[in-house]
């Protein structure tokens, strides 16, 4: 049934809530109402507020909203209505930090001002100007704002402008960042159970090498960054290197992991060589010597600033892609709609997802295949390289796909790699954007497409990923606040005001409960993940001679056993041959155009699907998909009611809940069960009352839809614009005239 609404002060409004328009606001007359003030976290201040402030509904253009006041402190922009709050229950997946209405200073994208009808990108320069009579504010995490300062005291309203402004997109000091005013005490459930390796000390790293049986040495050398602040302060290196103070750790192969067969993946930040440059390629030439001899002399080395889009390419591209979830109202996204899958196209972030996920399948083959040595570089080694070894280790090693594992598999790679958080993510709004770049956001996309093409080989589930990502712009945990190890000790010793109390310490992102209670962080966990049958300490996948791997030597060299120094007495031509190879020329030679890959990869295809053994991406057509719950969560336009996969999920949850239940009854009937312990306790209240929590949408659990309406609404011009033939839209537009498809 179709009906006519209208956006004018007269319109129906929901029981629920009280929305009103400018038109209601001029008409009614300021009743004295007592301010109400947020509830703020240890540590933070409040700087300024302004009320009255309209806040803006997304539903439509005829600006409609909540009343109450805006302010602004050292962590956060939120905003409090005035109207009394209705009863309702309590979210199951509530952050505790801040809510649907709180911005973190650091999620703060852009801001915009709206002078006399016109819409301008807010700059240093323009805060000096008059206030706007609107102001938008775009979010890191897609969410999008809009406060009406027209109905404020002109002092306030500019006070609490320039304040947001001010704090926002003025480039400030890293001791400004609230993780340094942040007084919470750190968890007692944390302090207990620390099971994510931090890879912070020596025994962390001896640990992941008898785990992967890596026949490397570990450098403590480091241990006062003596050797290169741009390294960690300990790291793996292959057994053949000698000096490591040459060229302050530049070329430096370091380890990331080792294949079963004993080959193994190295990462080295390999700056541009030029011609004169001769000692520097001697030394290279030493530090490629030195993975070849990590296994049988062979080793394939692949620049991937040569072959993959660099960090620019990245940022431009996703500065495109985003824009077409940024809507401040329904007209912009039925617009955008019309031509949806052009403008993805036309971004190219699906494309750099597919180019890197089919890098990450080359290094896997060499190294499952062939059994090479790969050398993965790029000039500082702790962007791409990370990208690529990290997808390469998660397609390979089951361990890495436990949630666990994937923690302590961004520990290693990204937080012990060195990767500059800081500068890419941009938490200090530098002015400098050729450092800006979502590396690691382009990582969790690459791995949220092997999730949802292979969930049950993963023990985490899309709302992990999804709350990961958020996380990184939250100014509390130290995770993702530093450029480096290096960065990271020398600023908390500095900030700690005293010497004697030893560095300042901030929650680290893993620290969950933080952020939510028990129940909230059981939807970090996949339903459907399947779990190994036998419970055996090794978490890697044995090696089976039956199913040994083709090998890249010739069979004549394996009538004899393998020894140490094995190809010291062959020719010297076998050695050439088999040491050194380029992957992209590799891959892409004349011989062998793709022929290689596409074999390696047809024949996994063929193979049973093993959820605790290699596991490659689907990369052909439409298998490369948009992150729908990252990206569409805060558009109502596209909310599924009652269904999504989170209907399927929750049942599933309900199901698996039902089953853990008659599991531990048939236990505790053997007498000789009664002291087994269940060995998943995350699966224990599984079954979640969801219908108390409002009516559920495909959202679900970050945009809670009982305060909002769920009819589609299209304006009736826009609808003569894409020619539908209806009855009432070829009726006479008024401009506050909208059509609802109830």
């Amino acid at each position: 049934m179709l009906s006519l609404g209208s956006g004018g002060a007269k319109s129906t409004k929901p029981s629920f809530v009280s929305y009103v328009t400018p038109e209601e606001i001029k008409l009614e007359k300021d009743p004295p109402k007592k301010k109400k003030h947020p509830d703020l976290l240890p540590g933070e201040v409040e700087f300024c507020s302004a009320n009255p402030i309209l806040k803006y509904t997304q539903d439509d253009l005829s600006q409609r909203g909540v009343f109450g006041t805006l302010f602004c402190t050292n962590f956060r922009v939120t905003f409090i209505s005035d109207e009394v709050p209705q009863e309702e229950t309590a979210k199951t997946f509530k952050n505790k930090l801040y809510g649907e209405n709180d911005i973190p200073l650091m999620c703060v994208d852009h801001i915009y001002g709206v002078y006399d009808e016109k819409k301008k990108l807010i700059t240093g320069g323009l805060v000096k100007n008059k206030y706007p009579s609107k102001m938008i504010i775009h979010c890191k995490d897609l969410r999008v704002f809009q406060f009406c300062l027209t109905f404020t005291k002109e002092e306030d309203a500019k006070k609490i402008f320039h304040g947001i402004a001010h704090h926002c997109l003025e480039e400030k000091s890293l001791k400004c960042v609230f993780a340094f005013s942040y007084t919470g005490t750190p968890s007692p459930e944390m302090q207990r159970k620390q099971e994510t390796i931090m890879f912070d000390s020596p025994e962390d790293w001896t640990q992941e090498m008898k785990r992967t049986k890596a026949n490397c040495r570990l450098v403590t050398e480091n241990e006062n960054f003596e050797l290169s602040q741009r390294l960690p302060k300990y790291f793996v290196i292959p057994f053949a290197l000698g000096d490591l103070f040459s060229y302050q750790g530049k070329g430096l192969p370091i380890w990331c992991w080792s294949h079963h067969s004993g080959c193994a993946l190295f990462k080295a930040s390999f700056p541009p060589v030029t011609q004169e440059d001769g000692d520097f390629q001697k030394h290279l030439d030493t530090m490629i010597n030195a993975v070849a001899h990590n296994y049988l002399y062979s080793v394939k080395t692949e620049d991937l600033s040569e072959s993959l889009p660099n960090i620019q390419d990245i940022q431009q591209s996703y500065n495109k892609f985003k824009q077409f979830f940024l809507l401040e109202n329904s007209t912009e996204f039925w617009l955008s709609d019309v031509k949806w899958f052009s403008s993805l196209e036309s971004s190219g972030w699906l494309d750099i997802i597919r180019q890197y996920l089919q890098k990450a399948v080359e290094v896997v083959e060499c190294l499952e295949k062939d059994n090479t040595n790969v050398l993965i570089t790029e000039e500082e080694g702790t962007d791409l390289c990370c990208v690529i070894s990290s997808l390469a280790q998660i397609m390979l090693d089951p361990y890495y796909r436990t949630l666990m594992g994937f923690q302590s598999l961004v520990q290693k790679e990204w937080v012990a790699g060195c990767h500059a958080f800081l500068d890419r993510c941009n938490h200090l709004h530098q002015k400098d954007k050729e450092c800006h770049s979502p590396v690691f956001l382009l990582f969790l996309e690459c791995v949220w497409q092997l999730v949802q093409q292979h969930s049950p080989a993963f023990q985490f589930s899309e709302t992990y990923l999804t709350v990961l990502s958020d996380s990184v712009h939250v100014p509390i945990f130290s995770t993702f606040l530093f450029n480096s190890t290096h960065h990271r000790e020398s600023f908390m010793k500095a900030e700690s005001p005293l010497a004697q109390s030893g560095p300042l310490s901030c929650p680290t992102v893993w620290d969950w409960s933080v952020q939510f209670d028990s129940k909230a962080q059981n939807f970090f966990f996949n339903p459907l993940y399947s779990e190994k049958v036998k419970h055996e300490k090794a978490v890697r996948r044995p090696h089976k001679p039956k199913h040994q791997r083709q090998l890249s030597l010739p069979s004549t060299a394996f009538k004899t056993p393998l020894k140490k120094g094995f190809f010291k007495d062959e020719t010297d031509s076998l050695k050439k041959m088999l040491r050194v190879r380029r992957l992209s020329r590799w891959m892409g030679s004349p011989d062998s155009p793709a022929a290689t890959s596409r074999e390696f990869y047809e024949s996994w295809q063929h193979r049973p699907l093993d959820y605790h053994g290699l596991l490659l991406p689907f990369l052909d057509g439409p298998a490369v998909r948009v992150w729908m719950q990252r990206y569409l969560r805060w558009i109502p336009e596209v909310y599924i009611l009652g269904g999504g996969s989170v209907a399927v999920m929750t049942k599933f949850m309900e199901l698996l809940s039902q089953v853990q239940d008659l599991k531990r009854v048939l236990e505790q009937r053997d007498s000789s069960q009664t002291a087994k312990l269940d060995h998943r306790p995350y699966l224990q209240h599984r079954l979640l009352s969801f219908g108390s929590s409002g009516r559920l949408s495909s959202s679900f659990p970050f945009a809670y839809t009982h305060n909002r309406s769920f009819k589609p609404i299209i304006p009736t011009g826009l609808m003569q614009s894409l020619m539908v033939t209806d009855s009432l839209a070829s009726q006479e537009d008024e401009a506050s005239s909208f059509v609802s498809f109830v």
